[in-house]
C-alpha cells in the first residue's frame, strides 16, 4: 500500500506528550507514514535525546527553529515557515494538538493551501478571553477539517458554535494515553524520596499563569497562603521559570522558601512530576492537563483559577476552582477527605490514539 504522509505538530514539552501516542498508533499503520514537526516555538531543557527515548519516537523530522517572541511573532514565524514546508512536501493531513500559538499558525497555514487539518483537543472553552489560547482553539476549530474531542461537553461547544457535526469526532483524551504509555517508569519512580517526605501525605503545587503570579499582591497572598498549607502538610512546589522570576523580583522568594514543610525545586520531567502526583493527597495548581490527570487518578486537584476549559474535571472528576483567597480553607477541606470522589470520563481509557488513527483511515477512504 501507498504510504500517506501525516505531519505532526508540536511546539512544546507538552504538545510531544500528545503527539507521542498518535505518532505510535500511525506508525504502526501500513499506509502511514508520520512526519514530527518541531515548530521551536518554546526552548525546552528537559527535550533531551533521553526525552525522545522514554517517549519511544524519533527526534523531529522537521524543525521549524522558530523560536521565542512576542504572540504576533511567533505566530507569523511558525506560518511562514511551515508555509514553505507545506508547499514543498505537502501532507495528506496536517495534526495540530492543544493550544499553543503553533497550533493557530500551522492550521492557518495549511488552510490557506486547501490542505487538510485535524485538532486534537478540539472543543475546549474557558470563555476567558484574556487567555491567549482561548483565541487559538477558537480560530483552530473554526476552520480545521477535523475536530477531535476529548469528552461531551466539547461536542457542545463546537455543535452551538454551528459546526457541522460531520467534522467532529469525540475521541477521548490523549494525555491519558500517555501516562499509560509510561505508565510502568512513572510506577517505579518514588519522587517523595528526594525530599524526605511519605507517600500519600503530601500535596504537590505548580504555578505559572500570569494572573496568579504576575502581580505582586496576589503572589504574596499566595505564597503566606502556601506556608500556612505546609505547616500542616507538605507541599513539593517545582518551579515554573516565570514564577521563580517574579517571586525574586518582588522579594517574596525567602518567605517561601524558609516556611517549614516547603519543598521547592526545579520543573520536573513528565515522569518525574507524574511520580509525584500520583501519591499526592492533593494538587493545587493554575495549569490545563493537571486537572486531567488528577480526575483520571482520582486525586483531589484545586485550580487557582476563576474559570476551566476542561469543565467535565469538574461535573465528574475531582477538580474544583478556587480563588487565592479561599484556597486555604478548600486545601484544608481536601486534606480532611471531604471532597468528591469523582469518576473517569468516557474514553478516557488508555485508546484515543487509536481511535484518532481509524478516524484518520476513515477519512482519508484508505480504510
Amino acid at each position: 500500500m501507498t504510504s500517506t504522509t501525516i505531519y505532526l505538530i508540536a511546539a512544546a514539552r507538552p504538545n510531544f506528550m500528545k503527539v507521542a501516542p498518535v505518532y505510535h498508533a500511525l506508525a504502526r499503520a501500513d499506509w502511514c507514514d508520520p512526519v514530527i514537526i518541531h515548530t521551536g516555538q518554546h526552548y525546552d531543557a528537559n527535550m533531551s535525546d533521553a526525552f525522545f527515548e522514554d517517549l519511544g519516537m524519533p527526534k523531529p523530522g522537521i524543525h521549524l527553529g522558530v523560536g521565542s517572541g512576542t504572540h504576533a511573532e511567533q505566530t507569523a514565524g511558525v506560518m511562514v515557515a511551515y508555509e514553505r514546508i507545506l508547499m514543498e512536501r505537502p501532507p495528506a493531513m496536517t495534526v495540530v494538538v492543544g493550544d499553543v500559538n503553533s497550533t493557530m499558525a500551522c492550521t492557518i497555514a495549511a488552510k490557506k493551501l486547501c490542505l487538510p487539518v485535524a485538532h486534537l483537543e478540539a472543543g475546549l472553552r474557558s470563555r476567558d478571553w484574556a487567555m491567549p489560547e482561548e483565541i487559538n482553539r477558537m480560530v483552530t476549530d473554526a476552520i480545521a477539517d477535523v475536530l477531535w474531542t476529548p469528552s461531551p461537553d466539547a461536542d457542545e461547544n463546537l455543535l452551538k458554535e454551528g459546526v457541522s457535526p460531520e467534522r467532529i469526532s469525540q475521541v477521548g483524551n490523549v494525555m491519558i494515553d500517555s501516562y499509560e504509555l509510561l505508565r510502568p517508569r512513572i510506577e517505579k519512580e518514588k519522587t517523595y524520596e528526594a525530599f524526605g517526605i511519605e507517600p500519600g501525605n503530601y500535596g504537590a503545587v505548580t504555578l505559572h499563569r500570569p494572573s496568579n503570579v504576575d502581580n505582586r499582591e496576589t503572589l504574596a497572598m499566595l505564597v503566606a497562603t502556601l506556608a500556612g498549607v505546609a505547616r500542616d502538610l507538605p507541599l513539593v512546589f517545582p518551579l515554573h521559570p516565570r514564577t521563580r522570576k517574579n517571586l525574586e523580583q518582588f522579594g517574596l522568594m525567602e518567605t517561601l522558601s524558609s516556611a517549614p514543610g516547603m519543598h521547592m525545586t526545579e520543573p520536573m520531567s513528565y515522569i518525574r512530576f507524574m511520580g509525584l502526583v500520583r501519591e499526592a493527597r492533593i494538587v493545587i495548581t493554575d495549569s490545563g492537563g493537571i486537572q486531567e490527570e488528577t480526575t483520571y487518578l482520582g486525586i483531589p486537584c484545586l485550580t487557582l483559577r476563576d474559570t476551566t476549559e476542561r469543565p467535565i474535571t469538574i461535573s465528574q472528576g475531582t477538580n474544583r476552582l478556587v480563588l487565592p483567597e479561599t484556597l486555604a480553607e478548600t486545601a484544608e477541606k481536601a486534606v480532611s477527605g471531604d471532597w468528591p470522589r469523582g469518576s473517569c470520563p468516557e474514553l478516557w481509557d488508555g485508546h484515543t490514539a487509536a481511535r484518532v488513527a481509524e478516524d484518520i483511515a476513515r477519512r482519508l477512504e484508505l480504510s
